[in-house]
């Protein structure tokens, strides 16, 4: 069994990981950077090292820093979380080679899975349905126009490397596509630092939904159902839930099947996502594999009740699958909202700076995965996600409902933050309906900024400061009984009473 485990992240999934690392025995340690020397993850582990400056080319992005810290503390394993280097090859390579076990599949399943061009032959081979488009790079005008001939308009260009809506581009007229090219395949170098592109035929208002695979060294492959993703902004996810309204079950038990299949075919150890597009006559097409765990996994495992995390420790450590894929359901709905320090009303701009006050929602189905804290300072170079918001429900109208109080209870102040924004979903018609696609929040983005709801709102929150202020009042009116009560009986013993009060009440 593993006995320690550095965690090469920052932030909620650090916080995350450490978590199971605890329950199962395991010792923890971080590492941070300058902008987050007094981070969550930083207090809650079991040691913490320093491994550079804030920008994270610096820091959470140096492989080599971070296998000599995980040498030098004596950890026998490294768990990368998500995004930096979590589905970095090269890197897991390195752990191997420095005897540490790297707590994901192996380099060669990433290689195969995290270049979308190999990933799209791999699952041509394997029989997974992908979208028509290139089979290679596409770097030339004449590569270009082929494309444009067989497939035709509109195209998506995508970053062979990438994922996150980095280095993507839509196409609806022919003399816009070179352009695309050009300008996804320099994001898609500063991003990625490979700015291989190709083309894929775009698919019209289309459900984005994923497949949670995990696998053992044993020959075991399961799934752990599905998550709707098509609540996103620039390609980006924004609310999750699972199950999703949209498929039936035949099409969940094909697209399943589908997704082992694409596991298999790579011999794919560990935890990792399928993700499909399916188009409005549910016909689905292999979009990308995720070779790690993903942001939105609360979800599956409040469904489910399976501790991913712990799954990955277990299998890293050469332990089998702790269930059969035949003991796994799925009970009630679970909705993830992702909370970031960002301003909605100011096209989305980052919101740095300190946090004043958090009051996190509690009750029955709420879970809170994050990382702020009174005091805490969200640092201006990293992503803007601050926590994950999860309801859980026995229906999904229970558990939408429960989403939207957990939300308006949610309150966080000092910086800017999308809870309102993502209150305002809950209470979309469109989405309540559970018929909506990918372009959701591009249809309904004005009424989604508005100030819903306003004079409620304001009612409340003065009724809160009503009531502190009478609050206020009666603590000073006590105090001061006691004060003059004292004083009458105990003489010039009262100087010494009326300083400790005064301490007491500061």
């Amino acid at each position: 069994m593993i006995k320690k485990v550095l965690i090469a992240n920052r932030g909620e999934i650090a916080v995350r990981v450490i978590r199971s690392c605890r329950e199962l025995g395991i010792a923890t340690v971080a590492v941070y950077s300058d902008a987050d020397r007094t981070a969550k993850h930083v207090r809650y582990a079991g040691e913490a090292y320093h491994i550079g400056p804030s920008p994270s080319k610096e820091s959470y992005l140096d492989g080599d820093k971070i296998i000599a810290t995980a040498l030098k503390c004596g950890a026998d394993a490294i768990h990368p979380g998500y995004g930096f280097l979590s589905e970095n090859a090269e890197f897991a390579q390195k752990c191997i080679n420095a005897g540490l076990i790297f707590i994901g599949p192996d380099p060669q399943a990433i290689i195969s899975m995290g270049d979308k061009i190999t990933a799209r032959s791999t699952m041509i081979n394997a029989g997974v349905p992908v979208v028509p488009g290139t089979k290679e790079r596409v770097d030339s005008p004449e590569s270009i126009q082929k494309v444009l001939n067989e497939i035709g308009l509109p195209l998506i260009v995508k970053a062979s490397a990438g994922g996150g809506g980095k280095g993507m581009r839509l196409v609806r007229k022919a003399e816009d596509l070179a352009n695309a090219v050009s300008l996804a395949s320099s994001e898609a170098l500063s991003a990625f630092g490979d700015d291989t592109v190709y083309i894929e035929k775009y698919i019209e208002s289309p459900h984005h939904i994923e497949f949670q695979i995990i696998a053992d060294r044993h020959g075991k492959v399961a799934h752990l159902f599905e998550r709707e993703c098509s609540i996103q902004r620039r390609h980006q996810k924004v609310v999750e839930e699972t199950p999703s309204p949209f498929i039936t079950p035949q099409l969940r038990n094909e697209m399943a099947a589908a997704a082992i299949a694409a596991a298999k075919a790579v011999d794919y150890v560990g935890a990792g996502t399928i993700e499909f597009l399916v188009d409005a006559n549910r016909n689905f097409y292999f979009l990308e594999m995720n070779t790690r765990l993903q942001v939105e996994h609360p979800i599956t495992e409040r469904v489910t009740g399976i501790d991913l995390v712990k799954e990955q420790l277990l299998i890293a450590s050469g332990f089998p699958l702790s269930f059969k894929q035949e003991e796994v359901s799925q009970y009630g709905h679970a909705i993830e909202c992702r909370i970031s320090a960002e301003d909605p009303s100011n096209n989305f701009m980052p919101s740095p700076g300190i946090v004043r006050h958090v009051s996190e929602p509690n009750g029955l189905g709420i879970r809170t995965d994050g990382y702020v804290y009174e005091g805490f300072e969200i640092p201006m170079y990293y992503d803007p996600l601050i926590t994950k918001l999860i309801a859980w429900g026995r229906t999904r109208e229970e558990a939408i409902d429960r989403m939207k109080r957990a939300l308006y209870e949610f309150k966080i102040t000092g910086i800017k933050t999308s809870i309102k924004f993502l209150e305002r979903i809950m209470d979309n018609a469109e989405f309540r309906s559970g018929i909506y696609d990918t372009h959701f929040i591009e249809r309904h983005l004005p009424s989604l900024l508005e100030e819903a709801n306003h004079n409620r709102v304001e009612y409340v929150d003065m009724a809160i400061i009503a009531t502190y202020l009478d609050y206020l009042s009666k603590i000073e009116k006590f105090a001061m009984n006691d004060f003059l009560a004292t004083r009458s009986s105990n003489g010039d013993k009262w100087k010494d009473y009326g300083k400790k009060k005064n301490l007491q009440r500061i």
